[in-house]
């Protein structure tokens, strides 16, 4: 069997099917349910779709997993392929994110984060997709990302857009997960600097384990904006940093009103606590008005401590501060003492929550979707009802659901609700989702399995409400 992308998860998700053996999963019963949305199927037959984004004129451009750009056209409602990029498609590397330029319907350029044969490391390049036809040799390298060796691990790879241009990229922090019991990789023997994510996700200066902010440059280069979590020349910080302290930043999304970002970070496998290590596994969601830490690998869930742990003599130390979060790893390239950590406005272990019990329990994979702004002057028979109007959308690969969230103004949950369809369709492992300028919600559905898809497609959710 080929490799797939299924890899992303797999450690993790095993912990997780573990931990509800026997236990049902728990669904809130006093929500007020949204208005129902149609889901209708744009384009199947595809081999392991995995990004979008939707162009002002309706075109929903799309790529696999494997290296393959293809377009759907509303006016036709075909799908074709607009060419392909070779990619290394390890574990988890391949083409994994996809970004259209503001400028897309004048200047014709598509942003990829991808692998390359040969090259250990992971790239967001620019490329030109004009008069349907995808051109690899168009390729203006703008970032490069040291993959892990001996395996990818942990890769991220969401591209996006801000309002004013900016463009952000997700990394995952490419550290072994399957050698800490579930907890934070924080192995500092040497020979063993794969297990210490310290090296990577709380190191001020290296890439993995952020979410990057630069602002593309039309000769193929970037500038960095101001406002970064360190400013340029900062001894020990590399200034494209806007968020650190990921461990698998997936999907994430921009409010195009407030500015906002929103992302999923896939977690760790504990499947309880330990006194001596730290919490259990918990899948986060998170909220960012500015540049910040969020604190992996020292903190989880509302800045849960883990504790420092000696391999060797498998001993612990004290719990790690998030007010101070210090990096004293002999693997740190970075500054020693790190900014506050920041807590997730949503979390989530394998077992049921007793908090959020409507995220349901088993496996867990946490993603972030658009913020929809409903529009009354938007001559739309798709947008979304006003219901949604000021909902993050969140969405899960593993569990298959989509909610709505709303915040408060201090980027607090106040409120989540289930997404449904009309004919009751469970969404078949989401992992990607852009809004469109008709209003409705483009989504990429993995398929039911884990690789193999026959049902794998690009559908569209939207209101149902017809003239």
């Amino acid at each position: 069997m080929k490799e797939s992308l299924v890899n992303i998860f797999w450690n993790r998700s095993i912990h997780g099917l573990v931990a509800v053996l026997g236990v049902s999963a728990v669904v809130g019963a006093t929500q007020a349910e949204l208005p129902q949305l149609q889901r209708t199927v744009l384009s199947t037959n595809l081999d392991e779709p995995i990004a979008l984004d939707v162009a002002a004129d309706g075109r929903v451009v799309f790529a696999e997993h494997h290296g393959a750009i293809k377009v759907w056209t509303p006016a036709d409602g075909t799908t074709r392929t607009a060419g392909t990029l070779r990619v290394f498609t390890g574990p988890e590397d391949g083409i994994l994110g996809l970004a259209l330029d503001p400028g897309f319907q004048t200047n014709s350029w598509l942003y990829l984060y991808h692998s390359t044969p040969g090259v250990m490391e992971n790239r967001v390049s620019r490329f030109t997709l004009r008069d349907g036809a995808f051109d690899p040799a168009s390729q203006k390298i703008l970032l490069r990302v040291p993959t892990l060796i001996p395996k990818p691990n942990h890769s991220g790879g969401c591209l996006g857009f801000d309002g004013v241009g900016n463009l952000y990229a997700s990394t995952g922090d490419y550290t072994l997960a399957g050698q800490s019991d579930g907890f934070a990789p924080l192995d500092r023997r040497p020979g063993h600097e794969l297990n210490d994510s310290e090296r990577t996700a709380g190191n001020t200066a290296d890439y993995r384990g952020k979410i990057l902010r630069i602002h593309p440059e039309p000769d193929g280069t970037y500038t960095v904006p101001p406002g970064n979590l360190f400013p340029p020349g900062t001894a020990k910080t590399l200034p494209e940093i806007y968020i650190m302290g990921c461990r698998n930043p997936f999907r994430f999304t921009l409010d195009s009103v407030t500015g906002w970002l929103y992302w999923g970070d896939v977690g760790p496998d504990a499947l309880g606590p330990n006194d001596a290590r730290g919490p259990a596994g918990f899948d986060e969601f998170n909220v960012a008005r500015t540049a910040g830490n969020y604190g992996w690998p020292y903190f989880t869930a509302d800045n849960r401590p883990f504790r420092a742990y000696d391999f060797e003599s498998k001993t612990s130390g004290e719990p790690f501060d998030p007010r101070h979060p210090v990096n004293d790893s002999p693997n740190n390239t970075g500054i020693r003492e790190l900014p506050p950590a920041q807590p997730a406005f949503l979390w989530y272990p394998p077992g049921p929550s007793s908090r959020w019990p409507e995220v349901g329990s088993g496996a867990r994979s946490a993603m972030a979707g658009p913020v929809y702004h409903f529009r009354s002057d938007l001559a739309s028979v798709r947008k979304l009802p006003t219901e949604y109007d000021g909902a993050v959308i969140l969405f899960e690969w593993e569990r298959g659901w989509i909610k709505a969230a709303w915040l408060d103004e201090r980027g607090g949950l106040k409120r989540l609700e289930a997404i449904r369809t009309a004919d009751q369709t469970r969404f078949k492992r989401p992992i990607c989702m852009k809004s469109g300028p008709d209003g409705a919600l483009y989504l990429i559905e993995w398929g039911s399995n884990w690789s193999g898809n026959r049902d794998a497609a690009v559908v569209r959710l939207e209101s149902t409400t017809k003239p």
